[in-house]
């Protein structure tokens, strides 16, 4: 299957899942996907991330670029932290998808502060998916 293959799958999965909410928006695994890519320095590969990224952000109404931006400073700034504290394979998977889920949501929250918009909303689908994605992530 080629990666526009993936991409068209991954936008008739992100349309399902805003239907049917027991599918799991896969922003963890895209927030894996983007930190492989930048680390082996993959130009293709972030540019068909970051354009599924931005299918997520129009799809689930947050602000556009608001997640490539978020995973760029993640990466630059937290990631190198938590790889040298942390030896535990299952802790650094786990740590990946709370920061993607908890922490974008921090992160619109500011954003919403700074720019004066509607606060971003929580429910409790976000720990379903936070499992979910868990066993997914430790799948890569």
């Amino acid at each position: 299957m080629t990666l526009f293959a993936y991409i068209i799958v991954f936008i008739i999965y992100e349309s399902l899942s805003s239907i049917y909410l027991f599918l799991p928006p896969l922003f963890a695994v895209l927030f894996v996907l983007f930190a492989r890519a930048i680390k082996n320095d993959n130009g293709v590969a972030i540019f068909l991330i970051s354009f599924c990224l931005i299918i997520f952000e129009a799809e689930k109404g947050y602000l556009l670029f608001s997640s490539i931006i978020y995973f760029a400073l993640i990466y630059k700034f937290v990631l190198p932290k938590l790889v040298q504290n942390f030896s535990c394979a299952s802790c650094i998977r786990i740590s990946y998808v709370l920061l993607a889920y908890v922490g974008f949501f921090l992160f619109s929250a500011i954003l919403a502060k700074i720019f004066l918009l509607p606060m971003p909303s929580i429910s409790y689908y976000i720990i379903y998916y936070i499992v979910i994605e868990f066993f997914i992530v430790s799948a890569l």
